[in-house]
């Protein structure tokens, strides 16, 4: 059989065949948005994403050498919502979760990572974090609202859903209350500004982060606004600053051999995306992430 051209590939993500739950791993979207304090969209994210994976099928990744589309992975399609009510679809988010052994979700606003850490801290107890972000997202609520995208880790640390002393922020930048930046200081959270990662450089923000993490359980959060507005124009909250797409990769490819277990890429935003160029940074974010999973079995 001819080879499939690029533009022909399957709209899955990687163009990848499976769509079981049982697989070892699962790629599932979660077209969920209403949580966004500011420009909305994300809910369109999913297909997006799976659209401009296209451009990561064509071989081996050029550091790990492995090819994730060619291993045991499931793309399951996306979780079924509530429309219109957060509450509920926080919910059944979680419910939908808890049946999956390994999950990349693919957002969607931040508020979808809440549901999936409630689902892991059911199954395994809480866990270490690494958080790409432009905002701490600690805060306690959102313009009166409780749940929204940037309250997320203040539930997840009250709730004891995560290990604030093996969490670690990167790429901070955002304007913040000085008492929410200090609260999450006193929990123990590490952050690292995104001007520290440009003085600093790659490696030895990677080096930070295997210290704050050493060998325990580690979820990966990735928030695509971390990365500045001319590498991720497509976000709904965009914050001058931020990280190039290559120090994003440069930082995540030196992280092979923690023992990752779950990923979600957040904040695409599709409406105000230019030629797919923030969808295809965070396929390629979600597609290093599992060519790590992929290096660390080497």
């Amino acid at each position: 059989m001819a080879a499939v051209a690029t533009f022909s590939t399957s709209p899955t993500f990687l163009g990848i065949s499976r769509a079981d739950s049982g697989a070892p791993l699962c790629i599932a979207g979660i077209p969920f948005d209403l949580g966004t304090t500011n420009r909305p969209g994300a809910r369109f994210a999913p297909a997006a994403i799976r659209q401009a994976s296209r451009m990561l099928v064509d071989g081996d990744h050029p550091v790990h050498w492995n090819n994730p589309a060619a291993t045991d992975l499931a793309d399951i399609g996306n979780f079924a919502i509530a429309l219109g009510d957060i509450a509920q679809s926080v919910a059944a988010i979680e419910e939908q979760a808890a049946l999956l052994n390994h999950l990349v979700a693919l957002g969607g606003d931040h508020g979808v990572t809440l549901p999936l850490l409630r689902a892991l801290a059911k199954r395994r107890g809480p866990c270490a974090v690494i958080h790409f972000d432009a905002h701490v997202d600690t805060w306690t609520e959102n313009f009166g609202q409780p749940f929204a995208h940037g309250t997320v880790f203040h539930h997840a640390i009250t709730e004891g859903l995560i290990e604030p002393r093996c969490m670690i922020q990167i790429g901070i930048r955002s304007p913040v209350e000085r008492a929410v930046h200090d609260w999450t200081l006193a929990q123990g959270v590490t952050i690292i500004t995104a001007q520290e990662v440009h003085e600093q450089g790659p490696a030895a923000v990677a080096g930070q982060i295997r210290q704050v993490i050493s060998e325990a359980p580690v979820y990966l959060s990735f928030d695509i606004d971390v990365l500045d507005p001319a590498f991720a124009p497509g976000t709904g909250t965009p914050e001058v600053g931020g990280l190039a797409t290559w120090q994003a990769q440069a930082i995540l490819r030196r992280l092979r051999g923690l023992q990752f277990i779950g990923m979600d890429l957040v904040e695409v935003c599709p409406p105000y995306d230019v030629a797919e160029i923030t969808a295809l940074a965070g396929a390629t974010m979600a597609w290093e992430y599992l060519c790590l999973l992929g290096a660390a079995k080497d």
